[in-house]
Order: structure tokens, then C-alpha cells, then sequence
């Protein structure tokens, strides 16, 4: 999913193992580097591959690479994931712009001593995705073509997938989208003020009867799916 970068005009790209303090991502499709450049006329620093809880790390280290671009003067947070399907209507390869989480993983990176230059002990969660910026990539989706499907994302540790049993809970609970990412990074994102902007593909289908589904299967998916969510984020970052 890493094919927005393609269009970025790039000035300055460096691998996270030169950057002091960035974990590095172990994650077999993400290439670690952080991409800064400009994407329709916008100046924007991209993340090339991120970090996940189930890679080992720890919610401070997951958020790191957020609180630093936030750091660096970043207005606005656009996060991109994959996801299972757990809500009957949808389809593989469609996109899921989220609304909001349940965030099931077991913590977040606010718990312990706050940050008073990031942020309130306390955030507000009422509105964790920027209702406007969901408003306007719905637009811009039905402009040029693109069935978008929106709900609420669920979560999870990782890294095994769901049994049917979790799929079924999960969708009791109000989820429509399961996936292992993105909820630490909106926290903190949130917690600093930054408004934010996330959208799935979905790659798998999590609910009747669930087949047996492999990593190299949910990449095709992503992959054939990719080109939609590049002319999303493109377009809607040209109306920030």
C-alpha cells in the first residue's frame, strides 16, 4: 500500500535506522523510510511502513514517529491500514474510510505520566476522525468512481487472524472492520490536537463461512486494490 509515494514529489528520504530512537519496522512489506516532499501542491512527510503492537513493540514506541512529525509541523494526520471484513454488505478491495474505534488492544499510549507539552492528561474522543475531511473523501471517491464504505474499526493485538468465534464478537459489539493497527497512532494524534483522516482496504472476508486466508492473499488484495486509495488520499490532500 505503499504506492502514494510514487506520487510525492520527494526532497529528503532517510531509512529509520538512521533516524535516533525510530524503531524499525519488521514487517516484510513495509520499507522503512521517512519521505518528505510535497503531494499536490502540499508539503507532506510520509511514513514508508510503520510499527505495530505485535511486532514487540510498545505503544510509546508505536506513536514515536506521530509525536515527532507533530513535532515537526505536520497539521493533519492521514493513516492507511488493512482490514478483515466483518460487516455482511462489504466486499474484498473495497474502501473503508473510518468513522470510529473500538480499540480493543490491551492499552494506549497516553496511560502514565501525561505529557503536558503534547497534550491534556484527559483528551476528548468524541470525534477522533475529522468528520469534514470524511465528508470530503466521500465526495471526491464518488467524483471519480470509487465505492467507499464507512463504519467503525475494531483493534486487535494480532498477529494471528481472528477465529470465527472473535469475528462473530467483534461484530456484536459494533464493529464493522477488524485490523491491528491505527487506533495507538489516532491517540496520540488526538491527544495533540491533530485532526485525522484513516482509510482501509478491506482484504479479507470475516464473516458466514471464513476460509483459510494467508498473508500472501491479503497482500494481492491490497496491491489490486491500491491505485483507489492513492487517488483518495491524493485528491483529499489537495483540499486541505
Amino acid at each position: 500500500m505503499g504506492g502514494l509515494v510514487n506520487e510525492i514529489k520527494i526532497t529528503n528520504t532517510f531509512s529509520y535506522e538512521d533516524l535516533p530512537n525510530f524503531p524499525v519496522s519488521t514487517v516484510e512489506s513495509h520499507s522503512g523510510k521517512l519521505i518528505f516532499g510535497s503531494l499536490n501542491g502540499k508539503k507532506v512527510v510520509a511514513m514508508q511502513g510503520r510499527f505495530h503492537y505485535y511486532e514487540g513493540y510498545s505503544m510509546e514506541e508505536i506513536v514515536f514517529p506521530v509525536r515527532v512529525m507533530k513535532l515537526l509541523g505536520i497539521k493533519k494526520l492521514f493513516v492507511s491500514n488493512a482490514c478483515g471484513g466483518l460487516n455482511p454488505a462489504f466486499n474484498k478491495g473495497d474502501l473503508f474510510i473510518i468513522n470510529d474505534h473500538i480499540n480493543l488492544f490491551p492499552g494506549n499510549p497516553l496511560i502514565g505520566k501525561n505529557i503536558d507539552e503534547l497534550g491534556p492528561k484527559f483528551p476528548d474522543m468524541s470525534a477522533p476522525y475529522d468528520k469534514k475531511m470524511i465528508a470530503q473523501a466521500n465526495a471526491v471517491a464518488h467524483d471519480a468512481g470509487i465505492l467507499t464504505r464507512n463504519g467503525v474499526y475494531a483493534g486487535v493485538t494480532g498477529p494471528m487472524l481472528e477465529t470465527p468465534a472473535e469475528y462473530k464478537y467483534l461484530r456484536i459489539i459494533g464493529a464493522d472492520v477488524v485490523g491491528m493497527s491505527t487506533i495507538p497512532e489516532i491517540i496520540a494524534a488526538r491527544h495533540m490536537g491533530l485532526p485525522c483522516f484513516a482509510c482501509s482496504i478491506i482484504t479479507d472476508i470475516c464473516y458466514g463461512e471464513i476460509e483459510p486466508v494467508s498473508l500472501q492473499e491479503i497482500i494481492a488484495i491490497a496491491v489490486k486494490a491500491e491505485p483507489k486509495l492513492t487517488t483518495l488520499i491524493k485528491n483529499l490532500i489537495s483540499l486541505q
